[in-house]
């Protein structure tokens, strides 16, 4: 019996030691050496101390700031971890809201939503991922359209001129990955930052 066993046994511990140990560590030291910006979570820095990831949203609650789209992520309540509080961005909680169409609560908050933003910018219209949440929670960019509905409050919080502020708009947007996937969009980290430079 140990006989027919002890192929098995050996064939489980040489598999573990390749796929759970070698492997892992070999894909980790190549990612380290060839792409250590993005195996290290893509940060980014300002004055030597991380500021954030080009990979997760950020709340920017601030008038000054470009926003990015709602996320409702949670965390565990630390008065009752049975229950659980809002916590925007929370890159251990990824997830959607998924209220549907038709939710009420839903289209109450986006008319709020609505509301709101064509009281800032009445002569345009307002574009929906402003207004909606990602399916991830943790989306760090907004379209063109988004950032640029956004600009005469910026240019006004900042008292920069709203063309100087579009052409920060333009050389943050990213088009279609090789001009077919995905969106066009704007990071907003990463456009936030340049605001801040430029009022240094």
């Amino acid at each position: 019996m140990l006989r027919e066993i002890r192929p098995a046994l050996v064939l489980i511990v040489a598999l573990t030691l390749i796929t759970g140990l070698a492997y892992p560590l070999a894909m980790t030291g190549l990612a380290q050496v060839l792409f250590p910006y993005q195996a290290n979570g893509s940060l980014i820095e300002r004055d030597g101390k991380v500021v954030g990831s080009v990979l997760i949203g950020q709340q920017f609650t601030d008038d000054k700031y470009f926003r990015v789209r709602l996320s409702v992520t949670t965390k565990a309540d630390p008065n009752d971890p049975s229950k659980t509080i809002e916590a925007p961005y929370n890159a251990a909680n990824s997830m959607g809201s998924n209220l549907g169409p038709t939710n009420k609560a839903l289209l109450e908050r986006v008319k709020g939503d609505v509301d709101k933003l064509k009281a800032e910018n009445p002569s345009a219209q307002v574009p929906i991922d402003l207004v909606t949440t990602t399916g991830s929670g943790l989306d760090p960019h907004i379209s063109p359209q988004a950032a640029l509905f956004q600009v005469p409050r910026i240019a006004k919080e900042r008292g920069m001129n709203e063309d100087r502020v579009r052409a920060l708009v333009a050389q943050h947007s990213e088009d279609r990955f090789l001009g077919l996937l995905g969106e066009p969009r704007v990071n907003v980290l990463a456009l936030n930052m340049s605001l801040d430079r430029e009022a240094r």
